[in-house]
């Protein structure tokens, strides 16, 4: 079998190449996706510091984390669709004011479940930021080898706001209370806002149709019930069946509308495209692989290892420079060699970095790091020529509902990552865990609903019965990480083979 191919797919340029203001616009573009980054990595680090502080159960652990991506999957094709329709730049303004003014609110949150609303909050405006950046750029960088290159940075500052997210986070939450974190949003949308209507051209599907009413309630009601069904399967088994099955029949009148519309809101006929449906169903097991990394590392690096958040994220960095680095060196070669070749190959390092873990256990630091330098570059490399597919794929009039679409396949990911794989975490924590003897029945309860409980309890009992607590909490916990790493690994396993067999399958490109 040939490596290289040479077909028109493989090499067009197709388009005309953006100046100077297309590269300023962007900077601009990347700052919201900055944020939401900073945004994720922050709260799984500053997780210890707020469960001392409001004392969530497990299931509110996950809420906190989970709200925004829950209401964000339900609400990003709708605004993808709106965005077509009235205009990509004005939805991501409307979305930049509306997060700006809930993270403040954030920073007020008395308790748990004030948190979990403000962050479903912020889910709400979340959807309006994220397929308007992708959506934009695909109307700015109309070559398609500068696209590469744009979505490259773009998925390079994920890997950055994953880096810095934790050293900047870790800092105020040594020096200030952890709700300081959320007021980060405000400079960095500030500064959007400020830029943007001068550097960002609006742009819109000329030919969009009426805004679908009944669409938009049944994408809702079927997208919001799955992300939701899904996580409580994780929690509490089979009664997440129920909103997972009403989801699923909402998805099918979606469809079934979609498909008899003049004007549907998204174009079902994208998904017969093997290669935008199967860059989706890569992106997806790759994020799933890639949260649930970070939910168990983080959680380990601060409470086994004990360092600090800022320490925590700062030996995160190799990893995430890797998957920048990894982006950037991809572009010359997916222009070349087939995406079927390319991604496969790719994600080969991230299975192995899971593996290491898998095999050697999460005691060594420097594994860890070692660990996550693989899984970076293996997914960085993969993701950004499968984002870059995604967007091709589709007509150009069509680019925020692709875009939406392809950022719900990434909420979808980040929200089973952390159901799924954490909510197999924890069980696998809860059974394996064995309590010492005198440890009083009210510490051990806790200490059996989370990681937090027990080394909470054991800092509040200390002595020899504090530390045989920690010691038994770390190695029921790290117990965890082997089964959810090999868990992990096996997903990175499925993206590649689906690479593998529909990214090599050509079909002519949209039209820039």
């Amino acid at each position: 079998m040939p490596v290289l191919s040479l077909s028109t797919d493989a090499i067009a340029t197709d388009g005309p190449r953006a100046d100077w203001r297309g590269w300023a616009a962007l900077v601009v573009l990347m700052l919201p996706v900055l944020l939401v980054s900073i945004d994720n990595t922050i709260l799984n680090f500053a997780l210890p510091a707020i469960a001392r502080d409001l004392k969530p159960s497990s299931a509110e652990q996950l809420w906190i984390i989970d709200a925004y991506s829950l209401v964000l999957a339900g609400l990003l094709v709708t605004a993808g669709s709106l965005g077509d329709r009235i205009g990509r730049r004005r939805i991501l303004l409307l979305g930049a004011v509306g997060f700006t003014l809930v993270s403040i609110g954030a920073v007020f949150a008395p308790s748990a479940g004030w948190l979990i609303v403000a962050r479903a909050a912020m889910g709400v405006f979340g959807a309006a930021l994220m397929p308007s950046t992708m959506s934009l750029l695909r109307s700015t960088f109309r070559n398609r080898d500068q696209r590469r290159i744009a979505l490259a940075a773009w998925a390079g500052m994920f890997a950055a706001g994953g880096a810095l997210g934790p050293i900047v986070g870790g800092f105020l939450i040594e020096h200030f209370p952890w709700q300081s974190v959320f007021l980060l949003a405000v400079p960095i949308l500030a500064l959007m806002l400020a830029l943007a209507p001068f550097l960002l051209k609006e742009s819109r599907d000329p030919e969009p149709g009426p805004i679908d009413g009944w669409g938009i309630l049944l994408s809702m009601l079927a997208l919001a019930p799955l992300a939701y069904g899904t996580k409580e399967i994780a929690v509490v088994g089979a009664a997440g069946l129920v909103p997972v099955s009403a989801g699923l029949a909402f998805g099918w009148l979606f469809v079934r509308r979609q498909r008899r519309l003049p004007h549907p809101m998204l174009d079902m006929t994208l998904f017969r495209r093997p290669k935008f449906s199967g860059s989706l169903a890569v992106n997806l097991c790759c994020i799933m692989a890639h949260i649930g990394f970070l939910y168990f590392v983080s959680q380990h690096l601060q409470m086994i290892v004990g360092l600090t958040p800022m320490w925590a994220g700062i030996a995160l960095i190799p990893g995430a420079i890797t998957s920048i680095a990894a982006g950037f060196a991809v572009t010359p070669i997916a222009r070349r060699v087939r995406a079927s070749i390319v991604v496969p190959s790719a994600l080969v390092l991230g299975v192995a970095g899971l593996l290491l873990v898998a095999a050697a256990g999460a005691h060594d630091v420097w594994m860890l790091v070692l660990s996550f330098v693989l899984l970076g570059a293996g997914l960085g490399a993969a993701e950004t020529v499968s984002n870059e597919l995604i967007i091709s794929s589709a007509p150009p009039a069509k680019a925020g509902a692709a875009s939406a679409v392809s950022e719900t396949a990434y909420e979808f990911g980040a929200v089973l990552g952390t159901s799924i794989l954490g909510g197999i975490l924890t069980a696998w924590y809860r059974v394996t865990l064995r309590i010492p003897e005198g440890v009083p029945h009210d510490a051990a309860e806790h200490a059996r609903e989370t990681l937090a409980g027990a080394m909470n309890e054991a800092e509040a009992l200390g002595g020899d019965v504090g530390d045989a607590l920690r010691q038994a909490g770390a190695a029921a916990f790290d117990d965890g990480v082997v089964a959810t790493s090999l868990i992990s690994a096996g997903l990175v396993v499925i993206a590649g083979v689906v690479a593998a067999t529909t990214l090599g399958r050509s079909r002519k490109p949209a039209s820039s």
